[in-house]
């Protein structure tokens, strides 16, 4: 089994999208006005409007109401994608900080809310880790 993607359902597919393009320095595939596609390699950010949620069933899924989750990425320097993004509009929850697990992440909340975590594995062991 693999984990292919991660869906985020907003009321605002534009403006989630283009943070994300900001944020991944990737262009997405906006398939529809109601769902676009960020591919990366290790797996896909897909995002659908609210509309979609029919589809799965109605109530399903609801917009901006994530405390559970956290979208990870794993980036070569997080400092330097810290200084990258410093003109994103987006809350910075946590400047970049080691963690006791040897991760250096940066904290930030997308515009729906939902908790970004931008990372760079510094510790021997956290390398090896992430060479699954």
């Amino acid at each position: 089994m693999n984990l292919t993607s991660v869906r985020l359902i907003t009321d605002r597919v534009d403006r989630l999208t283009d943070f994300y393009e900001r944020v991944t320095g990737v262009s997405a595939h906006r398939h529809t006005a109601d769902f676009a596609e960020i591919v990366l390699p290790g797996a896909t950010l897909a995002i659908g409007s609210t509309g979609t949620v029919k589809l799965f069933g109605e109530g399903s899924a609801s917009p901006a109401a994530n405390r559970s989750a956290i979208i990870e990425f794993r980036v070569d320097d997080v400092d330097a994608e810290f200084t990258r993004l410093g003109k994103l509009t987006a809350e910075i929850v946590q400047e970049p900080t080691t963690m006791p697990w040897g991760n250096r992440s940066l904290l930030l909340r997308d515009p729906d809310g939902t908790l970004v975590n931008l990372f760079t594995p510094v510790s021997a062991e956290a390398r090896a880790r992430q060479q699954r």
